[in-house]
């Protein structure tokens, strides 16, 4: 039994080790090679390829491909087109440093952007595919998951951690030079690829011998669109749209922000954003322990409230901070531990409560629904809105994103900080629910 969890330990340490390696410092990467002008191009992707592959590959494993087998497969897939834009990667980092004089000089995104689209669609279904692996070899073994997996995936958010230190260390670290900003990219590829032929090795898990008929919008999730028909159920997935605009835009343009300061400033955290960024993951893992307490006893509109006001104080912050005080930096700082909790009140409670409130024969779908509304929807559109407002306020030189002269770096994240704010307070006005104590305790135990 210990060598199940061991193993799935290990899996679930490199499935978060490899999104880590990219997610929060790709647009850090970006801007060096001269495309911190698309860097929303590059989360949008995410969240656009959030919306269909999982399903897609959901399908696959329920009836055609072993999951272990396809979540193998889909790994080495994404790994192998990652390393193909890490070597355009280096050739665009060649490319910025022999053309570092040239004013507003601005690179070639296709070679770089489409291997890693197509990597990161290959890559986003492995998510929910590593779920079920980790959930059927532990009911294979006779465990209770919903005791087992907490801590399984808790070592997750730590490879998360991990990866984002080794990457800062290796492209972004005194001792890294400009040639090795892209080693991210290559980073990202090698774990891929250990963890895609690994997963080959893990116990069979059997395919479905269900014999019920599905339509397509029922294996595609569609049939959760009927929870509309709630107002209390359309006003909370609407609202959690809303608030998924604000899910990426710190991935996005947190660490260009905070490294922006290492023109004025020689303190240590603008020289290692991910590390200091790499705060706001370890506030994610400490919170999660956190959100059945609140959510049991305070039930889902007062959490949902805390997590919007995170958001509030997450972007609020920023604006703030800088790295040139104490103060300044204990803003950054503060930042990154709100973000604990302003993430998981709303991502776990919020899929804990609609685990609750959705009917048992659509379950699955509803939780693909708020993934939906948030990660896909709510975060495309939140991350193309904010590369618009950072590219007003703000322009690319020499690697570096600093203010335009009529403006400063910190009206950006005030913008933010105030829409967070009119999506509390509306949310607050609008959305009605009777919280049941004792039935939201019957789901969380």
């Amino acid at each position: 039994m210990r060598a199940i969890k061991s193993r799935l330990i290990f899996m679930n340490f490199l499935q978060f080790a490899v999104w880590g390696s990219y997610l929060t410092c790709v647009g850090q990467f970006l801007g060096k090679v001269g495309l911190g002008d698309y860097i929303s191009w590059f989360y949008i992707a995410q969240g656009v390829v959030s919306i269909f592959m999982p399903a897609i590959m959901g399908i696959i494993a329920d009836k055609y491909v072993q999951p272990q087998r396809l979540l193998g497969a889909s790994h080495l897939v994404a790994a192998a087109l990652m390393l193909v834009a890490a070597y355009f990667g280096y050739e665009a980092t060649q490319l910025a440093i022999a053309n570092a004089a040239v004013e507003g000089y601005v690179g070639n995104i296709w070679p770089i952007f489409i291997p890693y689209v197509l990597s990161v669609a290959f890559y986003m279904p492995t998510i929910a595919l590593s779920n079920t692996v980790a959930f059927g070899t532990l009911t294979r073994a006779g465990l209770d998951f919903v005791k087992a997996f907490p801590p399984i995936r808790t070592l997750g958010t730590v490879g998360f951690i991990a990866s984002m230190w080794l990457v800062n260390s290796v492209s972004f670290g005194l001792e890294a030079t400009a040639q090795q900003t892209y080693m991210q990219l290559v980073v990202c590829g090698i774990m891929g690829l250990v963890l895609g032929f690994y997963c080959f090795t893990l116990p069979q898990c059997p395919l479905s011998q269900s014999t019920e008929k599905k339509s397509l919008a029922q294996r595609l999730g569609l049939d959760a669109f009927v929870l509309f028909k709630s107002k209390t159920m359309a006003m909370f997935f609407i609202f959690s749209m809303l608030l998924g605009v604000s899910l990426q835009i710190t991935n996005g343009f947190a660490t260009p922000y905070i490294e922006s300061f290492s023109a004025t400033s020689e303190s240590w955290f603008a020289s290692n954003p991910t590390m200091l960024v790499s705060l706001s993951q370890i506030s994610e893992a400490l919170c999660i322990l956190l959100t059945s307490f609140f959510l049991i006893r305070f039930g889902i509109k007062k959490v949902m409230l805390i997590a919007m006001f995170a958001w509030v104080l997450r972007f609020g912050l920023f604006g703030v901070g800088s790295t040139e005080t104490t103060l300044g930096i204990m803003a950054l700082i503060l930042s990154c531990v709100v973000y604990g909790v302003a993430f998981d009140f709303f991502n776990v409670s919020g899929a804990m409560f609609v685990q609750q409130e959705a009917p048992k024969s659509m379950q699955g779908s509803a939780q693909g629904l708020f993934m939906l509304m948030t990660n896909g929807i709510g975060a495309s559109v939140g991350t193309w809105i904010a590369g618009k407002v950072v590219n007003h306020f703000c322009t690319w030189e020499g690697g570096h994103l600093v203010s335009r002269a009529e403006y400063g770096w910190e009206s950006t994240w005030f913008i933010f900080a105030g829409y967070a704010l009119v999506v509390a307070i509306t949310f607050m006005i609008l959305f009605r629910y009777k919280h049941d104590r004792n039935k939201m305790a019957g789901m969380t135990h």
